[in-house]
């Protein structure tokens, strides 16, 4: 079925979260009374979570996503009188109408299992928030050939694992059945999923390589931003790695790796490091921040903009553990064509030119 929460995208929709990897789970606690008989947990929470299958129940038993008074148990676990049960699922669509619209989708891999979009820059991914069409859910219900209602419980509708920025490109994992989004989604969790993502972010960056590490919540000031704080008292514990690929002296191309996966992750961090993503016009990086003041130089700037209009950021690659085989699956792709003609007009502008020293 498809799933109508939207986080980074908000990764429900892009204000919905402040953690993406524990918005991809719901949470559940339930109070045991003192006079509840032994009854299998399997059973019991079948029983007082009526929306959800029996199967759902069962594959998150399995995933030890099940715990009686903070201890995994089987399914086979006993209830008792007095017992706390607290269950973690990952989403599942609610009452959602998705409406199948034949948007074209590039498809990078598929099987019964899961698939692999590569989601061009520009394209929601969830209805909500003032896109009820025209997203990449009611894309994947055309390709999925399914028509699906508010009422709707076919379980072949995919559900987005990930989710990233409307505009970011790249790559999105979409599982296609119950088993598959459970070990997806708990692979996600554990940060066993490789993303490697390439962007270019304004400044000369010093080191060749380097970690940034900082928790990372809503901004108080501005709602729609996240911002790192320092101190670790407040927002969620987030890790990037980048490396350099190749420099242009006012800006800088990178490789991030994510080990974690919070809302806006790679746009805050760098912007917390002096290094905001170049046009990210939500953290700065939509104006001159490197460079001279000389008019040809501001054309070019200018120019720039308006050949990516959006943050030059790119999900290039994923690699994860296949659900059902258990080998490792690798997938790459193409910078897109806006991004790289950027990149080609910052390197021929260093090209022929000497950048000064303090200039840089």
């Amino acid at each position: 079925m498809i799933d109508s929460q939207d986080t980074d995208c908000l990764e429900y929709g892009e204000l919905a979260s402040e953690d993406e990897e524990q918005e991809m789970f719901e949470h559940f606690r339930f109070d045991v009374d003192k006079g509840q008989s032994m009854l299998r947990i399997d059973k019991y929470l079948t029983i007082h979570m009526m929306q959800t299958s029996r199967h759902r129940i069962q594959l998150a038993i399995d995933a030890g996503y099940v715990r009686v008074n903070d201890k995994v148990v089987k399914a086979n676990y006993k209830v008792k009188p007095l017992d706390v049960i607290t269950i973690m699922m990952p989403y599942e669509r609610h009452g959602f109408e998705v409406r199948p619209e034949p948007i074209p989708l590039d498809i990078v891999y598929e099987d019964d299992d899961f698939l692999i979009v590569n989601k061009p820059a520009g394209l929601v991914v969830h209805p909500g928030h003032g896109h009820f069409s025209g997203t990449l859910i009611n894309a994947l219900a055309y390709h999925l050939g399914i028509s699906q209602d508010a009422d709707a419980g076919d379980e072949r509708m995919g559900v987005l694992v990930h989710r990233i920025d409307k505009d970011t490109s790249g790559l999105l994992v979409v599982a296609k059945n119950d088993e598959a989004q459970l070990n997806l989604a708990q692979q996600f969790f554990y940060h066993t999923i490789t993303r490697k993502y390439v962007a270019l972010v304004w400044g000369n960056i010093a080191e060749d390589s380097g970690t940034i590490e900082g928790n990372i919540g809503r901004d108080p000031s501005d709602r729609l931003r996240f911002k790192v704080f320092p101190e670790g008292d407040q927002g969620k514990h987030a890790v990037t790695h980048y490396k350099v690929l190749e420099r242009f002296g006012y800006v800088t191309l990178v490789e991030c790796v994510l080990e974690t996966g919070r809302t806006h992750q790679i746009r805050v961090h760098m912007n917390h490091i002096g290094h905001p993503l170049f046009n990210d016009d939500r953290y700065g990086g939509d104006r001159i921040l490197k460079g001279t003041l000389y008019t040809k130089y501001k054309q070019f700037i200018d120019n720039c903009f308006e050949l990516l209009p959006r943050q030059a950021l790119h999900a290039k690659t994923l690699g994860f553990t296949h659900p059902t085989t258990g080998e490792e699956v690798f997938f790459d792709s193409e910078i897109p064509a806006d991004m790289q003609s950027l990149i080609d007009k910052w390197r021929k502008y260093v090209g022929v030119r000497e950048l000064p020293e303090d200039e840089l």
